[in-house]
């Protein structure tokens, strides 16, 4: 029993190395031919994107003109979702003053495996020939496995400056997994409505990231609190990325809608919930502190909850002023989640949320599933007409006696079922990250670019005293009321 005792003491209390030299780039080579060697086995163009398919098509439906190809309506919603996700969550997360190549870089990397694995795992759920055994993909394939990734670069937001890129890939392959599976039991079997993923991205992106880092719980975090702040310059890049998400978020929650009313009427009720986010976040973050300065970190995050909370909800008759309360009552809600909850969070359930993804994706996308499952039990054939309550809710097939009450249960039902795969998944991947044998940063070396980036040197000597942040998630102290920033030396 000593020596069991002795070798699990030595696998499990060893000091952290950063060296990913050899661990890095077997994860990258070898998961990057895997995934030439599946594609190779399993995925095909669809009828849309293959030629002689496409060819055949036109002539059985009687189709003259190419421009009834799908692509030509999908692609620029495809654009705008492709931005928000290697763009806009990329700079979002360039707030922390030396970990902004961290923030864009592995942001870079994480879509960019997740895309192909999430091609496969959401084409072995929803595409798979049962004949051929092969996996049909278009335009709309690839705006899904956008969607697939947001719930994995969500996650990330939790664990940001804390955990080393082969824990990333960990962390994509499995959170991609994870939603392949829930996202198919909610949307398929549970036949729910969810366009804009307020459940099955926001949701259980966001509680998948809390529970890997509850999990991965640093006591001496504080060791590097030096870094775990932001200058202005970084939180000028860090809106770059607030701006690009709320200028296409529209896209993203009408991205996959059908065509006609559905699709217009999501882009407009996601665009009156944002712009209502905006107005409550400013209100509030000027009204917690004593001169009434905002706080930046408020305008970051919490103007976009708005989106988050109107994903499931986006296609239905919600009508545009209930749009806008949805946007009110969630900007408050997320504001208050930065200036309360996350410092609760960490003092006394020891969970360590470095954007905040509790207060922008976790609460506001279950609040979104729920708003959901409420306007669904609420519609009525007076509002809808009957084509449109059976277009809406797709009530045909196996679920063409479903009632509104019934789907609005469903709805709830999913969003549940979305936080459930999130804790429970995101706990056992935690565990498994908890090896320390994937790289990860000791606690004083967090949040710091220089652990897995060539940073090239800065001219010190040149720069004069820096404008920073106290802590980028810490409520200013309540005894400053003249400025909310510190003088550093350089």
């Amino acid at each position: 029993m000593g020596n069991c005792g002795e070798i699990l003491s030595r696998i499990f209390c060893r000091e952290k190395n950063t060296n990913v030299r050899f661990s890095l780039p077997a994860v990258c080579f070898v998961w990057q031919i895997a995934m030439i060697v599946l594609f190779g086995i399993f995925i095909r163009y669809d009828e849309e994107s293959d030629v002689r398919k496409w060819i055949e098509f036109k002539v059985s439906h009687n189709v003259t003109s190419d421009i009834e190809n799908d692509f030509y309506f999908r692609y620029p919603s495809f654009q705008d979702v492709h931005v928000m996700i290697f763009v806009g969550f990329g700079f979002l997360m360039t707030f922390l003053k030396r970990y902004s190549f961290g923030g864009v870089g592995f942001n870079f990397l994480i879509a960019s495996f997740g895309v192909q694995w999430a091609l496969l795992m959401q084409g072995w759920f929803h595409a798979l020939d049962p004949n051929t055994g092969k996996i049909s993909i278009g335009l709309e394939s690839l705006i899904n496995a956008d969607f697939c990734v947001a719930s994995s670069l969500i996650a990330y937001g939790a664990l940001l400056g804390k955990v080393s890129p082969v824990q990333l890939m960990i962390v994509t392959l499995f959170g991609v997994t994870l939603f392949a599976v829930e996202e198919y039991l909610i949307l398929s079997l549970l036949h729910c409505r969810d366009a804009g993923g307020s459940m099955i991205i926001h949701a259980f992106g966001g509680y998948y990231g809390l529970a890997i880092s509850w999990v991965l719980y640093r006591p001496n975090l504080n060791q590097s609190k030096r870094l775990n702040g932001s200058q202005y310059h970084s939180d000028v890049f860090a809106m770059i990325g607030t701006l690009f998400l709320w200028m296409f978020w529209p896209s993203f929650n009408s991205a996959i809608t059908d065509h006609g009313s559905g699709q217009h009427r999501a882009a407009i009720n996601t665009y009156l919930a944002l712009a209502s986010s905006v107005l409550t976040t400013v209100a509030i973050s000027s009204a917690s502190a004593k001169r009434g300065k905002l706080d930046m970190v408020h305008i970051q995050n919490a103007t976009l909850a708005g989106g988050v909370a109107m994903g499931t909800a986006a296609e239905f008759m919600i009508t545009p002023y209930g749009s806008l309360i949805v946007g009110f009552c969630c900007g408050i809600i997320s504001t208050f989640g930065y200036l309360i909850v996350t410092p609760f969070l960490e003092k006394y359930l020891k969970l360590q949320d470095t954007c905040g993804i509790h207060n922008l994706h976790a609460v506001p996308g279950m609040l979104g599933g729920f708003i959901g499952a409420i306007v669904a039990a609420a519609a009525t054939e007076e509002v809808y007409g009957k084509q449109g309550l059976i277009e809406t809710f797709d009530f045909e097939g196996d679920f063409a006696n479903r009632s509104v009450l019934t789907q609005g249960a469903f709805q709830a039902a999913g969003t549940c079922v979305s936080i459930a795969f999130g804790v429970v998944g995101g706990t056992a991947v935690g565990l498994l990250l908890r090896l320390p044998i994937w790289g990860d940063p000791a606690d004083d070396n967090c949040y710091d670019d220089e652990a897995y980036w060539e940073v090239p040197e800065e001219e010190e000597e040149t720069i004069i005293p820096i404008l920073a942040y106290n802590n980028h998630m810490t409520r200013k102290h309540p005894d400053i009321s003249e400025s909310n920033f510190t003088v550093e030396q350089s």
